[in-house]
């Protein structure tokens, strides 16, 4: 698939574009698979409006008070990491999506931001991060995988070029440790 861009938006150069293209070529190989496919798709959808991570934190909240305080002051914190990375970071980059609205073999909803850094990505290693330091060491594999399966899942169903995810994730560990400081979390 070749990547191109158009006039007044992102090229990330040559050998980002190479690495988007051996990443995707290496998703094609698993695209296709029923089980792949379903949890790949299924990871994309949950990560829309950061649902997983709301349902993790309602989920937490059930279990104690500081749960609960933690919810709230988790969603406050999400719904800024969001703003900051769909309303500010894009805009700056303007990349255009390898797809306009993924691949024709999964039902995604069609984002109207502009394809780097990706979102998803973005607030999965944000929420990880926070999960982390609200949560026993063993938990910690676990949101740190359920946050990679989400990044991975945008280039999987071809709305985001891998170089996105990788940015994404890399743009939510800073937001992280930024807010982290600010709210002392």
């Amino acid at each position: 698939m070749a990547h191109t861009h158009a006039p007044g938006q992102a090229h990330l150069g040559p050998t980002v574009a190479a690495f988007d293209q051996w990443a995707d070529d290496l998703l094609e190989r698993l695209r296709g698979n029923p089980a792949a496919d379903r949890v790949f798709s299924a990871a994309s959808h949950l990560g829309d409006f950061s649902v997983v991570w709301h349902l993790i934190t309602a989920a937490r909240a059930l279990g104690s008070e500081r749960g609960r305080s933690d919810a709230l002051l988790f969603g406050a914190l999400i719904g800024a990491e969001s703003l900051i990375v769909n309303q500010g970071v894009k805009r700056l980059f303007r990349r255009v999506r390898p797809t306009s609205s993924g691949d024709d073999r999964y039902s995604v909803r069609t984002p109207s931001t502009s394809s780097f850094p990706s979102g998803h990505a973005s607030a999965a290693a944000f929420a990880a991060t926070l999960l982390c330091a609200r949560t026993p060491r063993w938990t910690h594999p676990l949101w740190f995988a359920v946050a990679g399966v989400v990044a991975l899942s945008r280039a999987f169903v071809r709305i985001h070029h891998a170089s996105d995810v990788v940015a994404g994730l890399a743009t939510g560990l800073v937001l992280a440790a930024i807010a982290r400081r600010i709210v002392r979390w």
